[in-house]
């Protein structure tokens, strides 16, 4: 870190990604502030601040929906913004008030208090931003464990981002679009990472958002799944990023601003650290020595996608950043915090 008195502040602090970063800044960094600012909405969320506080990561109950919860008296010089609704189903089949207002109005209060703290910004957005149909439209076949794209690499910083692509995606691209007019007429410094699929410990995995942790966690509790959509074989692909390889990334960024400012990075897995629902399930039954039931459902949820696969080779090519764990990596990490943690975890998790 550059400079030893720096303050970050983590919006979403206390989820998934946000408390695993604070916690890391702090730990690498002992020197420096990280303040995780968090509204506690997702279940779960309660049981980082232990590992927050144990850390030395100051917390603020807060909601960057309110513009009251984030006035600071000290300067902050780094905001992470990684506070969002993030299920791609949230808003399809009920109002999508609360999904809009912190997605985007929370990220534009965020923003302005970059603006006005002079503090850069790093953005993370989502694969999601990218429409539906022009995805499903990629000609695709089968093989024996999952759907792979006839000719097509992945899906890159240039993919076409006409269509319709799901209120969460919209809510996310429009953060980009505010984001890069302070760019452009205030000056902000700032990055936008859109990522793929993460996963890792102290992840709370739900159906609609979490796949990988579900799926361990249903393994470990010996509870039933469902292969949904596209024909319920569980064929349906995506890649993945353990949240270490998400700090290497955001860590790079922090320390090299001057170089990453500006730019907009496609972030996950690759084809390489992809998988199938079915090949999940079979990881699953390596790591715990155990099968459960698994039925199937034919009909395909609206929103879902047969295969998605991050291109990462314009910021590998830009700052030499690809991952580094693989499937099996996560999982097993997945299935230890689960394990350590079983009695806390099991009313949410279960």
């Amino acid at each position: 870190m550059n400079n030893e008195r720096s303050t970050i502040l983590i919006a979403g602090g206390a989820g998934f990604v946000g408390s695993n970063l604070a916690v890391l800044l702090k730990t690498k960094y002992p020197q420096i502030t990280v303040i995780a600012l968090d509204n506690l909405m997702r279940r779960g969320s309660e049981l980082n601040l232990s590992a927050l506080k144990e850390a030395g990561v100051e917390f603020i109950h807060g909601d960057i929906r309110n513009k009251e919860d984030l006035q600071f008296d000290e300067k902050i010089d780094i905001i992470i913004d990684a506070a969002a609704e993030p299920s791609v189903l949230a808003g399809l089949n009920g109002s999508p008030d609360y999904l809009i207002n912190t997605n985007l109005n929370g990220t534009i209060n965020l923003l302005s208090v970059a603006n006005h703290h002079k503090a850069k910004f790093i953005f993370l957005s989502t694969s999601r931003i990218y429409p539906i149909a022009a995805i499903e439209n990629i000609p695709y076949h089968e093989t024996e464990t999952r759907f792979e794209w006839d000719s097509f690499a992945g899906i890159d910083e240039n993919f076409t981002l006409k269509g319709a692509r799901s209120f969460y995606g919209t809510t996310k691209l429009a953060g980009e679009l505010i984001l890069q007019e302070y760019e452009t007429f205030s000056g902000l410094k700032a990055v936008i990472n859109r990522c793929g699929v993460i996963a890792g410990p102290r992840q709370m995995g739900k159906v609609d958002q979490g796949v990988v942790v579900l799926w361990m966690a249903r393994h470990f509790w010996k509870k039933s799944l469902s292969y949904i959509g596209y024909g319920g074989q569980g064929k349906q692909v995506r890649d993945c990023m353990h949240i270490l390889d998400l700090f290497d990334l955001i860590d790079f960024e922090i320390n090299n601003f001057e170089k990453v400012s500006g730019k907009v990075y496609n972030v996950g897995g690759g084809e390489k650290v992809s998988f199938s629902l079915l090949e999940l399930t079979l990881l699953c039954e390596k790591i715990m020595g155990n099968k459960i039931e698994i039925s199937s459902v034919k009909e395909t949820r609206s929103g879902d996608l047969p295969i998605y696969i991050t291109d990462n080779s314009f910021v590998a090519k830009e700052i030499g950043w690809t991952p580094k764990r693989d499937v099996e990596t996560i999982l097993t990490d997945i299935y230890e915090w689960i394990k350590t943690d079983e009695k806390k975890l099991q009313s949410i998790l279960k």
